[in-house]
């Protein structure tokens, strides 16, 4: 074989190579993420309120007591750690969160008193939870509801001076009502 026609197939080979490579990169970049990224924005009484959250499935599977254990803190959501925004403080009941930034999880009880969890570390993965980092805990009103919710959702309702932070997923809505601290 001579120097050409082997510098030619071996050009032709990587070039084949490089359109395979790239229509794979192509194909997978079109799949529809399982967990995609969402966010809620709000305005309460002056305070600019913001969520981001992967929005995980429930695709037939038993939510909670099944894929998230009872007893244990989940991350509320998918992927990476849910962040939380308040330009003001907020207050839930009788724990005040301030103006800042933080990550949220959730401490699920099978008995209802499930507890939402302000954490002071940010920018992690969703399962590096430090308990010490936590700011508060905030008791949730669990109820049933009327639907299946196949994609996990967070709300951010205006009430009065405040309003409701609630996370929706199968038939389940976790709540708690603030308010902001003027």
């Amino acid at each position: 074989m001579t120097a050409t026609r082997f510098a030619l197939r071996s050009a032709t080979a990587v070039a084949a190579f490089a359109i395979t490579a790239l229509s794979a990169t192509t194909a997978q970049a079109q799949q529809p993420a399982s967990s995609p990224r969402d966010s809620v924005k709000a305005t309460i009484a002056g305070a600019a309120l913001m969520v981001d959250y992967g929005r995980p499935s429930k695709r037939g599977r038993e939510i909670f007591g099944g894929l998230e254990k009872w007893g244990n803190v989940w991350r509320t959501g998918a992927n990476q750690a849910t962040h939380f925004t308040t330009s003001k403080a907020l207050k839930f009941g009788a724990a005040t969160v301030p103006a800042g930034t933080y990550t949220i999880f959730t401490l699920l009880d099978q008995g209802g008193k499930w507890q939402l969890i302000i954490n002071k570390q940010t920018g992690q993965w969703g399962t590096a939870y430090d308990q010490k980092q936590d700011l508060v805990r905030i008791p949730l009103t669990v109820e049933q509801t009327p639907a299946v919710v196949e994609k996990m959702e967070i709300t951010i309702t205006p009430a009065g001076a405040g309003g409701e932070f609630a996370v929706l997923w199968d038939r389940t809505k976790a709540k708690a009502s603030f308010t902001v601290v003027k």
